[in-house]
């Protein structure tokens, strides 16, 4: 009876090490997989060593990033700056990739802009003080390994076309407040988009969107001298 007793124990703790084990596996590659390391992971590795003189710009964001470098590739070339845009992306992905796609570049400059995914609770419930700690955690990491930072605004969106029973509006003015409030009290550049694009309906002019929440390329004309002026601020 013993010896059976012992048995049995024996290959139930074989059994639950075994699931224990894969879980773990999985929950390795799933974790990996929502982060999208490998999204830049080949390009990172191609990225040149910096010349004297560079002043590197890494651009962290969402679609409205990954986007601008494909409908207006112009304002990337023949500069050093590198776009890190993830469709979809919230801040807490954005935090975890934070080390291979930006840190690991040794940019100068990081312009970041973030939050609105978070609003559309892509990857859960939207809770502003979460998403302004992601947001904190980036930008006190930048400054901690001297890269000086350009801290964005949410753009405007009144509503969402994947989401549509959302109103995000107000609280995407709500975490504005926020964000710059928080880039005021640590001496950060706060650079306020939202203003430039905004219609009065708290969503972004027509002209400069086509699904009240991407710009356009007249969108990204708007928004470019204002994200350059920034870059050249800080750099200073």
């Amino acid at each position: 009876m013993k010896q059976n007793f012992k048995s049995i124990f024996l290959f139930a703790s074989f059994a639950i090490l075994s699931v224990g084990l894969f879980a773990q596996q999985k929950i390795n590659e799933d974790w990996s997989a929502w982060a999208n390391f490998q999204k830049y992971a080949s390009q990172n590795e191609q990225v040149p060593a910096k010349v004297a003189g560079e002043k590197r710009v890494v651009f962290l964001g969402n679609s409205i990033f990954e986007g601008w470098l494909y409908l207006r590739p112009e304002f990337f070339a023949g500069k050093p700056y590198y776009d890190r845009g993830i469709s979809g992306q919230t801040t807490p992905q954005m935090l975890l990739r934070f080390y291979d796609d930006v840190l690991a570049l040794k940019p100068d400059v990081m312009v970041l802009k973030a939050g609105i995914n978070d609003i559309a609770q892509n990857t859960g419930p939207y809770d502003q003080q979460k998403t302004m700690n992601n947001i904190k955690a980036i930008v006190q990491l930048a400054r901690a390994n001297h890269i000086k930072v350009v801290l964005c605004s949410v753009l405007p969106a009144n509503i969402f076309t994947w989401r549509p029973e959302l109103k995000p509006a107000d609280k995407v003015i709500a975490l504005n407040i926020e964000i710059k409030k928080f880039a005021e009290e640590n001496k950060f550049f706060y650079l306020d988009l939202y203003s430039a694009v905004v219609d009065d309906k708290k969503g972004m002019k027509k002209e400069y969107s086509e699904d009240g929440v991407h710009p356009t390329v007249e969108g990204y004309k708007v928004l470019e001298p204002l994200v350059e002026a920034a870059i050249m601020q800080v750099k200073r």
